[in-house]
């Protein structure tokens, strides 16, 4: 039987639906199992306080009204002060927009707006924008915690009004009067524009890009809370810190929500690990195809753009001028997000095989528990408002000292920043803490006597930090090696370290993660080197001055190895049992007390069998061997 169609040609086999640029990995949809995870995950989610209330919705609604008053009543005085006529005052005004989770719809309570401010063409970012409304906002009592952040990749002037969090950036675009139609997804709202502007833009043209992409929005929105959930927990949600952050996250569920178009969240969840987890990275994380316009615009291309081949997580935007999203994730950042990667897929390979729970996925990261070694970075200020400022700052540039470190070790010592900042509230004046966690590169066999000296890459950070264009008498940073049992009382939830003896609840997951990221780092020749390395650099690394005094902050002399030297930053001789008392008793750390110590030819005080890191002010270090007796 003759199967050609009336018009003699043959019939076309079906197609399977592309979407973004390849074609799906799997049509499946879910089983009856599938849909039973689906539903404990919902329920999870619910129980985990994810939602809002229709009331704090409502609320937001509010607010969003009342900024959208106060920036029409701001362009309209700008308008009237440059003498346009009447009718011009009259029609002037500027648009809100809002992107972001909110815009994506997967915002939790007590979760910031990103909003977007667009004004017409006499209005500009630096002294309009950055002055004159700061200075209207700075007066309204519903306005607290005002701080522009204008130095900023992109411009942000952070808020909160009526308690809610904001952070509002302005495009200023070419045209006189801004309707309140205007379509920003549309190319031509570029013309004409600054570069910080198109950066400003692009935050809610790909958020649209995004929703038009996925084939099912509300399962792409209930996967994505999911994963946003998951990486704080796990410590890996902070574009700032070096991680990901909100568009990061979205873009990269949206591409298994396209490899997985029939999937429901549960199996999202899962695919997610299971794609990520194999991903060879540097190849990037696409929506569309990287299209270009005439308007010449530079997007991510690593052919024609040398400084796009160093990116070592390219996650793309789907919106003209496409971009890469992860331009702050570095070498360091990249082994603790795949180690996560690598975590959560062992686990949901347990939940498939009922073998855990969807709890046991997003029990927190014990990142205190996970290093022998860590840097802790103090920011204090004269008061709490330039606390805000310089917080912002500092925090905007701490992924430089992951950098400085990867490259003055050769990638020898590694960091992991943590994102989460902390604060010891038996400190009265203003201050926050940080902290990076430090190791040896995995598989590397240490020589004897090798030392990490990085005092001049903490140095070399501390005099970029203080290049702040807004810095006041009061504003400092301190950076001090700290060893794990020497970490101070506040990080830890209850206010005291648990006993080494007592098992969180969540030994499980990480036992798994263990497991999981030590199966692919090689042999177990290898894996018992690491933890004797460890063990080592813990026995023998010695403690640092108290961060709180006034003296706190210098790094830093690592040494890693079987013998090394600590300054003797004093006259007269040696005890052979104990460096003299460095801090008082009532400081956080006690005495230094090292065995067996002996005093050298030139006078430096020399280790048996321990490694030290000499911690104290910047303006006193001296190279290790320079030091006189």
């Amino acid at each position: 039987m003759d199967s050609r169609n009336p018009n003699g040609s043959l019939p076309q086999l079906s197609q399977p639906p592309k979407y973004g640029i390849t074609k799906p990995i799997s049509l499946a949809g879910p089983s009856e199992a599938d849909v039973q995870r689906n539903t404990e995950l919902e329920k999870f989610l619910i129980e985990s306080g994810l939602y809002e209330s229709k009331g704090e919705a409502a609320k937001r609604e509010e607010v969003l009204g009342r900024i959208t008053e106060i920036v029409k009543i701001w362009v309209k005085q700008l308008t009237r002060q440059r003498g346009y006529t009447d009718q011009m005052v009259e029609e002037a005004k500027a648009v809100i927009f809002t992107f972001g989770s909110y815009r994506l719809g997967v915002h939790g309570p007590g979760a910031d707006i990103d909003t977007l401010c667009v004004g017409p063409s006499y209005v500009n970012r630096e002294e309009d924008f950055f002055i004159i409304l700061h200075d209207i906002l700075a007066e309204m009592e519903e306005v607290t915690e005002l701080q522009p952040v204008p130095d900023a990749h992109v411009p942000v002037m952070k808020f909160k009004f009526q308690g809610i969090s904001i952070d509002l950036l302005y495009a200023s675009i070419s045209l006189l009067v801004v309707p309140d139609d205007l379509d920003i997804s549309c190319v031509s709202v570029l013309h004409n524009v600054d570069e910080q502007s198109v950066r400003s833009l692009n935050g809610c043209r790909v958020a649209d890009q995004i929703l038009k992409l996925v084939p099912n929005i509300e399962h792409f929105r209930t996967a994505l809370r999911c994963l946003k959930f998951w990486a704080k927990r796990r410590g890996v949600y902070s574009n700032v810190t070096g991680f990901l952050g909100g568009v990061n996250w979205a873009l990269l569920v949206a591409r298994i929500c396209q490899l997985y178009p029939n999937a429901i969240p549960s199996m999202l969840l899962s695919r997610f690990f299971r794609v990520y987890t194999q991903w060879r990275w540097p190849n990037p994380v696409m929506l569309c195809s990287i299209e270009e316009d005439e308007l010449g615009f530079p997007v991510w291309d690593p052919r024609k753009n040398p400084r796009d081949r160093f990116h070592h997580m390219p996650i793309i935007t789907p919106a003209y001028p496409c971009m890469n999203s992860s331009y702050n994730v570095s070498v360091s950042t990249l082994r603790v997000i795949m180690e996560q990667f690598q975590c959560g897929n062992g686990i949901c390979e347990e939940i498939e095989l009922n073998k855990a729970q969807w709890n046991t996925l997003f029990e927190r990261y014990l990142f205190f528990e996970a290093y022998k070694n860590y840097l802790q970075v103090d920011i204090v200020s004269a008061d709490a408002d330039d606390l805000l400022a310089w917080k912002g700052w500092t925090e905007s540039r701490l992924r430089l000292l992951t950098l400085k470190i990867e490259r003055d070790t050769n990638g020898m010592l590694q960091c992991h920043p943590y994102p989460n900042e902390y604060v010891d509230k038996s400190k009265l004046f203003p201050h926050c803490s940080f902290f990076m966690g430090l190791q040896r590169k995995e598989g590397v066999n240490g020589q004897e006597g090798q030392q990490f000296d990085i005092r001049g890459t903490v140095d070399e950070f501390r005099q970029e930090i203080s290049m702040y264009m807004y810095w006041k008498p009061g504003m400092d940073i301190y950076v001090s090696h700290v060893r794990r049992r020497q970490l101070p009382a506040f990080v830890f939830p209850d206010g005291y370290r648990r006993p080494r003896t007592l098992r969180h609840p969540s030994q499980h997951t990480e036992k798994a993660c263990e497991d999981v990221t030590r199966s692919q780092s090689g042999s177990a020749e290898r894996r018992i080197k690491r933890k004797h390395d460890d063990e080592a650099v813990d026995e023998k690394l010695s403690k640092p001055r108290d961060c709180s005094t006034s003296n706190f902050g210098g790094t830093s002399h690592i040494s890693i190895g079987q013998e090394a030297k600590l300054e003797h930053l004093r006259t007269g001789d040696v005890d052979s049992n104990s460096v003299d008392r460095l801090l008082d008793r009532d400081k956080r750390y006690e005495e230094i007390t090292i065995q067996q110590a002996r005093t050298d030819g030139q006078g430096s005080l020399t280790t048996c069998g321990l490694t030290s890191l000499h911690v104290d002010n910047l303006s006193i270090v001296r190279n290790v061997g320079s030091q006189e007796q």
